[in-house]
């Protein structure tokens, strides 16, 4: 409801009401707000587990390179073909501030596949790598 300032008693207001407009879009901002979180997915890979491993929140400036069980390559979740991965990934760092290239393989994925992409990036020039594992929980009782 408008204030009405002066003017007979039954005058119309011409003043636009926002505070409906404000309603509806704070209920679609708290919609979007819920959502959003449900539509961030990765790829799905089965992790290894470490038992030294380091919680690092994780951001949108990291890259990160995840390889499938069945040898695929993505790069911050985008299918990429083998023979463009080293391109892909050296334009994806230079976007970024940090330059820190994170690998998340498959647990079940080859070994010489991951060695032979490690050997890749080293020939490329990068060296700033860190591996993405699933922290091991302890089993219950230690033996002595």
């Amino acid at each position: 409801m408008g204030m009405q300032v002066g003017g007979s008693k039954g005058a119309m207001n011409s003043e636009i009401n926002v505070t409906p407009m404000a309603d509806v879009m704070l209920v679609l901002l708290i919609i979007i707000m819920l959502i959003a979180p449900l539509l961030q997915k990765g790829v799905d890979v089965t992790l290894p587990q470490a038992s030294n491993t380091v919680e690092k929140a994780s951001n949108d400036e990291q890259t990160v390179l995840a390889v499938s069980s069945d040898g695929r390559f993505f790069v911050d979740q985008i299918l990429t073909q083998e023979n463009e991965l080293l391109s892909t990934i050296q334009n994806t760092l230079d976007r970024k501030f940090e330059k820190i290239l994170l690998i998340k393989a498959d647990e079940s994925a080859r070994y010489s596949s991951i060695m032979s992409l490690l050997d890749q990036l080293q020939r490329a020039g990068i060296e700033d790598i860190g591996l993405i594992t699933e922290r091991r929980l302890n089993s219950g009782g230690g033996g002595g």
